[in-house]
């Protein structure tokens, strides 16, 4: 089953949302909080998965990544292949955290660019769920820098505002060569 709604996301390839890039102002701006989850939330979380599961190595996405200043990301760290691993995130925020743990990142709005950041590696998230109703659930691993990495999306802040100004400039001279070559 899993496996035909995946496909059937695939085929939509026409419903793939524009997914921005450095240097958008969107992606600087911290998200507003839903307060009414109505048909306009429900077809942007469809379409928002569409767009994941129709891009390569996706495993978020963020509202501001398609232009949507909105605090609401979607996730699926197995990128489609196991059942209920699709996650929402509505009015997400971190309520405590613990541990610490470098590891590469890479992002959608920074093709081909991967990064070292520092994460907590244990995390206690709270929000809201379809339903509007609160929730708050515990998350470690690769699913609590994922989970991170898509807040800090939802607040303004990108991977390249975690790492040190001279890894920022060496990323921006990245960012140049690899639009020159047509990578961008």
């Amino acid at each position: 089953m899993m496996a035909e709604r995946k496909y059937n996301y695939l085929m939509s390839m026409q419903e793939l949302m524009e997914i921005y890039k450095y240097g958008e102002k969107v992606l600087k701006q911290k998200g507003s909080t839903i307060k009414n989850i109505d048909q306009f939330i429900v077809d942007l979380i469809k379409r928002m998965k569409t767009t994941m599961y129709g891009t390569p190595n996706a495993i978020g996405l963020a509202a501001p990544q398609i232009g949507e200043s909105l605090m609401l990301s979607v996730i699926d760290i197995s990128m489609g292949k196991e059942e209920n691993e699709f996650t929402i995130l509505l009015n997400p925020f971190i309520a405590e955290e613990e541990g610490k743990e470098t590891d590469s990142e890479g992002c959608l709005s920074f093709p081909n660019i991967s990064l070292d950041i520092n994460r907590s590696t244990k995390i206690l998230l709270k929000g809201i769920d379809i339903n509007g109703k609160d929730y708050e659930k515990e998350y470690s691993g690769f699913m609590a820098r994922a989970i991170q990495h898509e807040i800090d999306h939802l607040n303004g802040i990108l991977i390249a505002d975690r790492v040190s100004p001279l890894k920022r400039q060496l990323m921006k001279k990245e960012i140049k060569k690899l639009k020159k070559n047509g990578e961008w």
